[in-house]
């Protein structure tokens, strides 16, 4: 299996940013070929030292690294990522890796 964490910075307007990515983002993101699971953080984010500069985190799974290309060059794929310029302005750090049982 392979994951894609999008990490998305506070937002001036968090009331916003949740309408938009509940009800445009996830559905258009749902659309990606070959996404296994979508999984979103809920409530605040903290660290060990305490609150997290983030606002939410989301955790999509996918076959491997090669089907995360895949869906990321495909028409789905780019419509998902011109969306965030519509929503993230505070920014967003995307990391992506292989997985393994621990």
């Amino acid at each position: 299996m392979a994951s894609l964490v999008a990490l998305y910075k506070k937002p001036a307007d968090a009331a916003a940013f949740d309408a938009y990515y509940h009800s445009t983002h996830i559905p258009l993101a749902k659309t990606v070929p070959g996404l296994r699971s979508y999984t979103i953080s809920k409530g605040p984010i903290a660290t060990p030292a305490g609150e997290a500069p983030l606002h939410l985190v989301a955790i999509l799974e996918f076959d491997s690294m090669a089907a995360i290309q895949a869906a990321l060059t495909s028409p789905q794929g780019a419509a998902t990522a011109a969306d965030l310029g519509n929503f993230a302005q505070a920014g967003v750090d995307l990391l992506m890796f292989d997985t393994q049982p621990a």
